[in-house]
């Protein structure tokens, strides 16, 4: 059963899409990073976001695909700013190319949406031998923030402008190992369950941002970092369980989101200004929301920036 609690503060609820908690909003002059933009939440996150004056830069593993979510949203806004960036967060190598072509590229960065990630994959390796839903959800997201963080505080400093990081998590979070991260058992495919290893990968999530958020209040830098739950969304992330694709598919028009309202909550964490100085919080339905016990563990935050600063070779 999942449980959650959270105060209606906004005026949003769980049927509010993208557009309409974005409404009146000019994001002219800011820009995004997105990643995992070329399907799904992705797509709409980039539309809504260029469709309100932001200049976003579609971080994909696919940049055909990407180019082509580009001419479709070009055609329905003609002047949407966007560009088509490689990167694969299953390489820290693919990560640290992006990062550095995109810094050295002299473009500012207000907004870094990490909304890439897979689910309930079998059990599998990624290029750096690291459990891929580990590996791509977490550790790419992180090293990508990590190396991306410094022309963040930059724009932050130059444009007098809050920058805003957002990660893509889950109420699957609440679904993990019994001790939330298995920090010594990462790679054990013996013990491994495809649910529980997606919920530590979207607990990981929240806990980097929380600490993530603590460090950049303690150094004083105006940039907010922030988690959030899309809602049981209809995507393409359960093509790895067909049982739970088709009901997931069957259930959709009754029970799940649609894409666009799907993409609600990180859009209105991205750009609300009811959200800004908020900071070390979970979302949903564009609401704070009360996340697990694991989640606001703050010893257990600390335990696993340690650990993923040990895992992306960045001590």
């Amino acid at each position: 059963m999942w449980i959650f609690s959270w105060k209606r503060l906004s005026g949003f609820s769980a049927s509010s899409t993208a557009e309409e908690v974005t409404q009146g909003i000019d994001g002219t002059g800011l820009t995004a990073v997105v990643t995992g933009a070329s399907s799904g939440l992705g797509v709409e996150t980039t539309r809504v976001l260029t469709l309100r004056g932001v200049h976003v830069i579609m971080a994909v593993r696919n940049t055909d695909a990407g180019k082509n979510v580009k001419e479709q949203i070009l055609k329905e806004i003609p002047n949407a700013k966007i560009d088509v960036m490689e990167i694969d967060l299953n390489s820290m190598g693919s990560v640290r190319k992006f990062a550095s072509d995109y810094n050295a590229s002299g473009l500012p960065l207000n907004l870094l949406i990490n909304n890439a990630g897979v689910m309930a994959t079998p059990f599998k390796l990624s290029q750096d031998n690291i459990e891929l839903q580990f590996a791509t959800n977490h550790l790419g997201h992180f090293l990508l923030t990590n190396l991306l963080l410094e022309t963040m505080k930059k724009t932050a400093r130059e444009s007098n402008k809050e920058g805003r990081i957002v990660n893509l998590s889950s109420e699957g979070h609440r679904f993990t190992y019994r001790e939330g991260i298995r920090f010594d058992k990462i790679n054990d495919e013996s013990g491994y369950n495809s649910i529980y290893a997606y919920g530590q990968s979207k607990l990981s999530n929240i806990l980097h941002a929380n600490e993530l958020a603590r460090r950049l209040k303690e150094e004083g830098v105006e940039i907010t970092a922030n988690s959030v739950h899309p809602g049981a969304t209809a995507t393409n992330l359960l093509r790895h369980h067909s049982f739970l694709n088709v009901l997931g598919s069957t259930l959709c028009k009754f029970w799940l989101k649609n894409v666009p309202q799907g993409a609600a909550t990180q859009c209105y964490v991205a750009l609300h200004p009811q959200v800004k100085g908020i900071s070390g919080e979970y979302f949903m339905d564009s609401n704070k929301a009360k996340a697990s016990s694991h989640a606001q563990d703050e010893e257990l935050a600390k335990k696993l920036w340690d650990f993923s600063l040990s895992m992306t070779n960045q001590n």
